[in-house]
């Protein structure tokens, strides 16, 4: 793990940017954090439009996690941002949008081709992430997962044991065979659905919830489309990880 650059936010943040081989990515970290014992961690999950894009809403929520005394990081997604081209990957979203602009359904090979293939990469390169956060001084775990892409969150809470809670964002497509790894799925859930997620599967977000096997899973359902996300909603988010990582 190789720091490229960092800078002290206005909030008592500490925000680094930093590079896993040819993987981007930025930790945030409390200020205080350094001082005192080793915080908890929390990793940001975020769809495939890159991290720059992302940033604005990346960062909000590093802050709160900060102000709740969490470090938090995320990484480039493969074939996002400026990583190199995944050309498997750019054909499924070109599928994707055809299938939508034509008002016509998804269909499961343009789920399985966009997503499998995105979980099987991502997730491992999440695994070699965290190994690399938590050897550092300042944090010490637990970690939850908070975010999408939900099939990234789901294969994470099956294989990764460091991973003690998940806030899953009901937002995007979920290949059958999740179905199934989502059974196996045991730790505490926070699942954030927006009723109205025009590029959503309203009634596959509610099974999928339904197949988790989680003994403690909420799930929280809020009118709107899928960029409106009330403020109280992350609020709940953040008392649920706040009850879990402490």
């Amino acid at each position: 793990m190789h720091v490229t650059s960092e800078q002290r936010l206005d909030d008592g943040v500490l925000e680094r940017d930093f590079t896993l081989g040819e993987i981007p990515g930025t930790l945030w970290t409390p200020l205080s954090a350094s001082a005192s014992a080793p915080v908890p961690l929390i990793l940001l999950g975020h769809p495939p439009l890159g991290l720059r894009r992302m940033y604005p809403r990346l960062v909000a929520r590093a802050r709160r996690a900060a102000a709740d005394g969490f470090a938090s990081a995320t990484i480039e997604l493969p074939g996002s941002g400026d990583r190199p081209r995944w050309p498997a990957l750019d054909q499924a979203r070109a599928d994707l949008r055809r299938a939508m602009e034509a008002g016509e359904p998804v269909s499961d090979g343009i789920t399985d081709a966009l997503v499998l293939p995105l979980v099987d990469r991502a997730v491992p390169e999440w695994q070699a992430a965290l190994d690399a956060l938590l050897s550092l001084p300042e944090i010490g775990g637990p970690v939850g997962y908070s975010g999408g892409v939900i099939s990234i969150g789901v294969r994470l809470a099956v294989v990764e044991p460091r991973i003690v809670a998940a806030g899953l964002f009901a937002g995007s497509l979920v290949p059958r065979a999740m179905f199934e790894e989502a059974r196996r799925v045991t730790i505490p859930l926070h699942v954030l659905l927006q009723w109205d997620d025009e590029g959503n599967d309203r009634q596959a977000a509610l099974d999928l919830f339904e197949a988790f096997g989680s003994e403690e899973k909420t799930l929280h359902a809020n009118m709107g489309g899928h960029s409106g996300v009330p403020q109280f909603a992350g609020e709940d988010a953040a008392r649920f990880f706040a009850r879990h990582l402490k």
